[in-house]
Parts: C-alpha cells; sequence; structure tokens
C-alpha cells in the first residue's frame, strides 16, 4: 500500500512536470508561428512591393524584345533584299560576259578575216596592225579591256578604209610586174579595183592576186587604157576600164591552164596513164595499116585462077596468085601449088595458112584491151595518192586555206580525167580493130572456101 501511495505521488509529479513542460512548448511554438507569420506578412509585402517593379521592368524588356524583333525582321527582309539584287546583278554580270564573249568571239573573227577581206596590195599598209591584233587574241598577260581595244582599232582601220576605198584612193607599196620582178609603185584602189603605177619601170596596170603569190601582180591591160590609169594614180582623175564582173573574167582567164600544165597537175600517175594513151594511140595506128596491108583478092583474080588451073595453065594460075601481095598470096599460091591434093587436104593446107595470117591480124588487140582496163584503175589510184597528199597537207597547214590543198585535190581529179580521156577512146579503137581484124579474117576464109568450091566443081566437071 504504502509503495502504491509513493507510486501515485510520483506520476502525480512526473505528470504536473510534463504538463508544464507541455504548456512551456505550446507557448514558445505560438511564439514561433506568430513570428512566422509577421515574417511572411512582411515578405509577402516586400515581395508585392517589389513585383510591381518587376512586372514594370518585365513589360519593358517585353517592349524591347518586340521592337528588337521588328527591327530584325526589317534587317531580314533588307538581307533577302540584298540577296535578290545580289543574285540578279550576278545574272546581269554573266549576262555582260557573255555578251563580251560573243563580241571578242565576233572580234576574233572579223580580225582573222580582216586580210582576206582586203585587197592584196593592201596587206602592206595594214600588216603591223592585223598583226598586232593577231597577237592579242593569244596573248594572256592582256585583260579581256586591253584585248577589245586592240581589236576595235581594226574596226576602225576598216571603217575608215571602207570609206577611203568609196572615194578612191592611193598608196605606195610594191607589186609584181609580168616579168617576175617585184618593183616599187604607187597604187589607185576604187572599189575592188586596184590599178598600178611602177616608179621603176613603164609597168602599169590592174593589181590582182595570182595563186601561189605572196604580193599582188601587175596584170598589163590595153595600152590605151594606160594613159588612163597614170593620169588615175598621179592626178586623182582619169579614164580607167571598168571590170561588170569585178575582176573575175581575169581571174578565170589566169585559172585557165596549158595543156602540159593540165597534165602535169595529174603528177607522176598522170605522166603513166599520158605514156600508156600514146603508146596506145600509136598502136592503134600502126594496127589500122597492119591490119589494111592484109589485102584480100579481087573475085576477078580468084575466077581468073580457077580458069587458068581448069585449063590446064597452072603457071599462069601461078603468076595470079604471086601477084597478089602479102601473106594472101602465100595461101593461094599454096592452094595452086597443092590443086591436085583431095579437097580435105587441100583445106587444112589453105586454113593452115590462114591460121598464120589470124595471129598477125589481132596482134597488140591485148594490149589496147590491157591499157582500156588499166588506164581507169591508174587514174583510181592517182586519186588516192592525191587525197593522202591532201590529208597531209590539211595535217601541216589546216583547212583554212584551200590554195595550199589544191595540188593534192588537182592531183587526185585530174588523175581520174586523164585515165577516163584515154580508157573511152582506147576500148572504142580496140573495138573496131577488133572488129575490122575478124572481118578481114571472115573475108580471108570466104574466099579460101569459094576457091575450093570452083576446084571441086571443076573436079566434078
Amino acid at each position: 500500500m504504502k509503495h502504491l501511495i509513493c507510486f501515485l505521488f510520483a506520476a502525480l509529479a512526473v505528470t504536473a512536470s510534463a504538463q508544464q513542460n507541455y504548456q512551456a512548448a505550446s507557448q514558445k511554438v505560438q511564439d514561433d508561428l506568430k513570428s512566422a507569420l509577421e515574417e511572411l506578412a512582411k515578405t509577402r509585402n516586400e515581395i508585392a512591393s517589389e513585383q510591381i517593379e518587376l512586372n514594370r521592368e518585365v513589360n519593358n524588356l517585353e517592349g524591347d524584345v518586340i521592337s528588337k524583333t521588328r527591327e530584325v525582321e526589317h534587317l531580314q527582309m533588307q538581307a533577302d533584299n540584298r540577296a535578290v539584287g545580289v543574285s540578279a546583278l550576278t545574272q546581269e554580270v554573266q549576262s555582260r560576259r557573255d555578251e563580251m564573249d560573243y563580241i571578242s568571239g565576233l572580234l576574233n573573227e572579223f580580225v582573222r578575216s580582216f586580210e582576206t577581206k582586203i585587197h592584196i596590195s593592201e596587206t602592206q599598209i595594214y600588216e603591223d596592225a592585223i598583226k598586232e591584233a593577231r597577237l592579242s587574241i593569244e596573248d594572256i598577260n592582256l585583260n579581256q579591256s586591253e584585248k577589245l581595244e586592240l581589236q576595235m582599232d581594226i574596226v576602225s582601220l576598216a571603217v575608215d578604209r571602207l570609206g577611203e576605198v568609196l572615194g578612191g584612193m592611193t598608196y605606195e607599196g610594191k607589186a609584181l610586174t609580168e616579168g617576175g620582178v617585184l618593183e616599187s609603185g604607187k597604187f589607185a584602189a576604187i572599189g575592188p579595183t586596184v590599178f598600178f603605177k611602177s616608179t621603176q619601170s613603164n609597168a602599169t596596170g590592174l593589181s590582182m592576186l595570182e595563186v601561189n603569190s605572196a604580193d599582188s601582180v601587175v596584170v598589163s591591160l590595153d595600152p590605151s587604157f594606160n594613159s588612163g590609169i597614170i593620169s588615175l594614180i598621179e592626178n586623182g582623175s582619169g579614164d580607167i576600164p571598168a571590170d561588170s564582173s569585178l575582176g573575175n573574167a581575169l581571174k578565170m582567164e589566169q585559172t585557165k591552164d596549158s595543156i602540159s600544165e593540165h597534165i602535169g597537175k595529174g603528177g607522176l600517175w598522170g605522166m603513166v596513164i599520158i605514156v600508156l594513151g600514146a603508146i596506145a594511140v600509136l598502136l592503134a595506128f600502126f594496127k589500122i595499116g597492119d591490119i589494111s596491108a592484109v589485102k584480100m583478092p579481087p573475085v576477078d583474080s580468084i575466077q581468073g585462077m580457077l580458069y587458068d588451073i581448069d585449063a590446064g595453065k597452072s603457071d599462069e594460075a601461078m603468076k595470079k596468085a604471086e601477084s597478089i601481095p602479102g601473106m594472101t598470096g602465100k595461101v593461094f599460091q599454096d592452094a595452086v601449088a597443092n590443086v591436085k591434093q583431095r579437097r580435105s587436104v587441100l583445106e587444112e593446107i589453105m586454113f593452115a595458112r590462114l591460121l598464120e595470117i589470124r595471129p598477125r591480124l589481132e596482134r597488140y588487140l591485148a594490149f589496147l584491151a590491157l591499157v582500156a582496163a588499166a588506164a581507169p584503175l591508174l587514174g583510181l589510184l592517182g586519186t588516192v595518192t592525191g587525197m593522202i597528199k591532201t590529208f597531209n597537207l590539211i595535217t601541216i597547214f589546216g583547212t583554212g586555206d584551200a590554195k595550199k590543198l589544191s595540188s593534192g585535190i588537182s592531183e587526185a581529179l585530174v588523175t581520174t580525167e586523164l585515165g577516163l580521156a584515154v580508157a573511152i577512146p582506147v576500148l572504142l579503137a580496140h573495138g573496131l580493130l577488133n572488129r575490122m581484124a575478124k572481118r578481114k579474117m571472115a573475108d580471108l576464109e570466104q574466099g579460101a572456101v569459094a576457091f575450093l568450091n570452083g576446084i571441086e566443081v571443076q573436079k566434078e566437071s
């Protein structure tokens, strides 16, 4: 009991102490809560006061962002516009470059062709300018502008020249006279026609371009024109001849070759064809005489021999046979000498003689046939060699100058022409002579048969 009471008093003491501690702790918690609430209120007030400023600053920043965005968009638009402008300018620059390349190409072609457009005598005047402009085309040290400037100088020269030529101009230079001498003198150009008067001799005439000549050549005209040409060159006026063909008539006349010159263009094979043709012609004339020399005895002579044989006058018949010239006479001489033989034997004797005549009639005809067949083939061979020569010249000189290629082309064409020119008449001659030989042989055989038939009739009677 005593212990229980003590325990109760102890428990009450503990409970009282715990109550006091609880109240103290509760009071402390309330104080802390109050302090925290005051701190929270203070913080909220501070946040509220600062939020207004921050909102104002955010608004300002948002306005700046909008302004900057608009500025960026404006700059982007300007950049896009500038890119479009640059692209357009690039295209325009490329277009201008293409135009410049096209113009440069035209000027290059004009520079190359200008020398061929002017008269050959004028190259002495424009030679330096043409050479400088031609060299500028391949000069890598010059820019496009400098090249165009040099090329435009040629264009200016061409325009000035055109005006001068239309009104007539005179200039000094050199030309080849008819003696092949290069003489100094004075030229007068009126349109496409150029006249020349030598200061070293009396050479006066029309200045023209001649094939394979680097200088102009003076072609003499009728002496009655010389005074007018001299007056034109020295005084600027005079009566001059007019050529409606613009010199083409004289050029065509100059291009006409003599027979020897024309044959010479055929080269080696042309000469071979001509030699074969000449031999064939000589043989053809020889065969005409050779075939004509084989005489057919007249019918009266054969009939006379038959009468004499029938009358027993063999000597008289032999004399008539001996009077027949050539190998034909031997045919009838053998026939008269063996007239008493059987017909078959006599026939063999006469035809043996006729067979001796046939080779003579047909000799050399095979050679004529060979020439007729070989001449076109030789012409074809000359054509092939001429074309090979032409291609070799093209390899060396190119295709720009047709004059340098003319020798090979001439050889190719002339040999074909000569081959056909020889083959056709030789073929005709061979056919004619062959027909003559066969006709002559047929006549001889007919005469022999007539003699044999006559003898046979006499024996039967």
